[in-house]
């Protein structure tokens, strides 16, 4: 990766195990057609997570948007997975899309508190902010200061009025990341670097079988995150292109191109089932 001269930042819980990977996953485990396809038919979806964490390095929680989970469940991921694994988790949209960023202390106490059974394998904490809702660099500094100290954070603003230098600025002093994403094999936020890792999330592609992407669009975005950090600094990659389970064959098309650059990459399938074909 490009040489920049900002110091990595260790993940929360692992430290220097994760420095300098790109850590590829996907957004959720729980998809009823990654059956067969991914998941053998016979075995039960209580032990998905087991299967899914022995092929991948990493997983995005999306659940945790919509309902928070007890920390008991958290603690029980914990256990049923690898010593390396690592759970992305999402923001409740409590405070995200019914609070609106407005009064963070509670809802961040509890989601924290929630998430703190995942122990080391806590990994960022990412906050998708509605598409209606414009900048305030003052809120976002608020909710930021609520997590110092308490996990690494990636922040997805929807709403093009957040590509302004204030917000650039308040991710900068928080440590925080601008979440990179892409719709359509194409950016759709500023490619702003604002701490010592990455974190970026694929939407959907345009190849067939949509939502696929297309080998030029993945090399593309290998590209962008070897010229963006360092070989120190670890890069979290998720595919939330779940349908008919493109985000399997992509997340190891991902890996794969990463590698062939001499890259670091966490484990993926290295095949997958016919029906992903």
């Amino acid at each position: 990766m490009a040489a920049v001269s900002r110091p990595a930042l260790p993940l929360a819980g692992h430290g220097s195990l994760d420095l300098g990977m790109i850590i590829v996953g996907t957004s959720g485990w729980q998809y009823r057609d990654w059956r067969s396809a991914f998941y053998p038919a016979e075995l039960a979806s209580r032990r998905w997570l087991e299967y899914y964490a022995q092929r991948f390095r990493a997983v995005e929680v999306n659940n945790t948007f919509y309902r928070l989970p007890p920390r008991s469940t958290f603690a029980e991921w914990r256990q049923r997975t690898p010593v390396d694994f690592e759970f992305a988790v999402k923001m409740s949209r409590y405070l995200t899309h019914i609070r609106r960023l407005r009064d963070p202390v509670e809802p961040v106490s509890r989601f924290m508190t929630a998430a703190g059974g995942l122990g080391a394998k806590l990994g960022p904490v990412l906050f998708q902010l509605p598409p209606t809702l414009t900048a305030d660099a003052e809120l976002l500094d608020a909710v930021l200061s609520r997590l110092a100290g308490r996990a690494r954070v990636a922040v997805e603003p929807r709403h093009p009025s957040w590509w302004d230098e204030r917000i650039r600025a308040t991710l900068d002093r928080h440590g925080a990341a601008l979440c990179w994403a892409d719709r359509d094999g194409r950016p759709v936020t500023p490619l702003w670097r604002t701490t010592g890792f990455g974190y970026l999330r694929m939407h959907h592609g345009t190849a067939r079988p949509r939502p696929r992407y297309g080998q030029a669009a993945i090399r593309s975005w290998v590209d962008r995150v070897a010229a963006t950090w360092t070989a120190g600094e670890p890069v979290c990659v998720f595919f939330n292109n779940d349908h008919g389970g493109a985000a399997i064959v992509d997340a190891s098309a991902f890996a794969a191109a990463a590698a062939r650059r001499g890259l670091p990459v966490s484990r993926t399938p290295d095949t997958v089932r016919p029906g992903f074909e």
